[in-house]
C-alpha cells in the first residue's frame, strides 16, 4: 500500500476525529453495501455512494483496517466488470439532449472514473493490475493543458459545456487526486500537466472559466467534504504533490485559506452540502474540528516543502 503524502503531525488529529465520529463513519460504511446505488444524473449529488467512499479515503480509512471488515468487499464491487479499456464504471443516465442514451447505462466519465480509481488505490492496493490498467488508460487521456471532458463509448457523444480544446478543471482535479494515491505516478509528466493546469486556472481565475467552472466567490468558500471543484478541494489535492507545494501560486491559494481563520485560529464552514448536515462541517455558524484538520493538513504539507 502506498504511504501517500507525509502528514505526520496531523495524523493523530485525524485518528482522534475518526474515533469521535465512529458511529457516523460506521453508517457511511454500512451504506456502501448497496454499491453502486441507484442510477444518477448528476455527479455533483453529494449523497452518491462513490462520494461517500471518497470521503472515507480522504480521512484515512483503509480497507485493511479490521474495524471495517466489509470494505474489502466494497472495493471488489468497485473493480468488478470494468470497461474493456480499464476504468471502473458506474450506473448513470445522460439525457439524449446532452448526447447520452437517456437510460441508465453502466459506463465511466472523467467526472467519476478517476475518483473510483483514487478510492481503490488509496484504500486498497495501488499495485493491483486492475488499478494499474485503469490508471494507464485514464492517464493516457491527458493533454498538454490537463485532462479534457471525456466519457466511455457507452455514454455516446456527451461533452460538457466548454470548448473541446479546453481542459476540464474538475476532470483534471479528479485525475490528480487519483495519481496522488499511486507513488510512481505522483511525479509523472501527466501529473505535471495537471498541476500546471490547476495553477494556471488559479492565476487567471478572473478571466478563464473552462467548462463553466468558475473560481469566484462560491469557489473560494470553505466547504467539506471534498466532492466538487472548490478552493479547499483544489488545495488539498495540490498539496499532495511536492512540485505544487513549492509553487508561489499554491502558496497564494493557501494564504487565502489561512486568512479565513477566526480570532481563535479556527475555521468555520462557509458553504455546506445538505446531505452531510449531521457532521460538524454541515453548518455555517460554528468552527468545525474536521475543517480545522483539513486546513492543518494542507498547511503541514506546505511546511514540509520549506
Amino acid at each position: 500500500m502506498t504511504s501517500g503524502p507525509s502528514t505526520a503531525g496531523t495524523s493523530k488529529t485525524f485518528e482522534v476525529l475518526r474515533a469521535a465520529d465512529h458511529d457516523r463513519i460506521a453508517a457511511l460504511v454500512a451504506s456502501l453495501d448497496d454499491w453502486p446505488g441507484p442510477p444518477f444524473a448528476s455527479h455533483r449529488s453529494a449523497a452518491l455512494l462513490y462520494h461517500r467512499l471518497e470521503f472515507l479515503a480522504d480521512i484515512g480509512i483503509r480497507a485493511d483496517d479490521p474495524a471495517w471488515p466489509s470494505l474489502p468487499g466494497v472495493l471488489e464491487k468497485v473493480m468488478e466488470a470494468p470497461a474493456p479499456e480499464g476504468p471502473f464504471r458506474l450506473l448513470n443516465s445522460i439525457p439524449v439532449a446532452y448526447g447520452g442514451s437517456g437510460t441508465p447505462t453502466r459506463g465511466w466519465a472523467l467526472c467519476d472514473a478517476p475518483i473510483l480509481l483514487y478510492d481503490v488505490a488509496a484504500m486498497g492496493d495501488p499495485g493491483d493490475p486492475r488499478v494499474r490498467k485503469a490508471a494507464a488508460h485514464l492517464g493516457g487521456l491527458v493533454r498538454e493543458n490537463g485532462w479534457p471532458c471525456a466519457v466511455s463509448l457507452e455514454h455516446g457523444k456527451f461533452r460538457g459545456p466548454g470548448r473541446k480544446d479546453d481542459p476540464c478543471p474538475y476532470a483534471t482535479l479528479a485525475m490528480l487526486k487519483a495519481f496522488s494515491a499511486i507513488d510512481d505516478l505522483r511525479a509523472s509528466p501527466e501529473a505535471a500537466a495537471g498541476i500546471g493546469c490547476l495553477l494556471d486556472l488559479w492565476e487567471t481565475s478572473r478571466e478563464r472559466h473552462p467548462y463553466m467552472f468558475f473560481m469566484g466567490t462560491d469557489f473560494r468558500k470553505l466547504k467539506a467534504p471534498f466532492i466538487w471543484y472548490d478552493l479547499l478541494h483544489v488545495a488539498e489535492v495540490l498539496s499532495r504533490f511536492p512540485a505544487a507545494r513549492r509553487d508561489p501560486r499554491f502558496r497564494g491559494m493557501l494564504g487565502e485559506i489561512l486568512a479565513k481563520a477566526g480570532p481563535d485560529g479556527r475555521f468555520t464552514p462557509e458553504s455546506v452540502w445538505t446531505a452531510w448536515k449531521d457532521w460538524d462541517f454541515g453548518q455555517k455558524t460554528q468552527p468545525s474540528a474536521w475543517m480545522d484538520a483539513f486546513v492543518a493538513r494542507i498547511a503541514e504539507r506546505a511546511e514540509e516543502a520549506g
